[in-house]
């Protein structure tokens, strides 16, 4: 069976460095080790911070 086109990456924390949210992306829109920056709320600091994507095991 063929994999998926898509992959589960965790969002850390730059500054509280908890894992705060799961998603999926496609793999194709990602070159070879680029990092993709979100900004999203930190339920701990309880403020708009900056996660970065993290690849993870599924």
């Amino acid at each position: 069976m063929a994999k998926g086109k898509r992959t589960y990456m965790s969002c850390l924390s730059t500054e509280s460095g908890i894992m705060g949210y799961i998603t999926n992306v496609q793999k194709r829109n990602f070159a070879a080790g680029e990092k993709l920056e979100l900004r999203k709320y930190d339920k701990k600091l309880r403020k708009h911070v900056i996660f970065k994507l993290k690849e993870t095991k599924h």
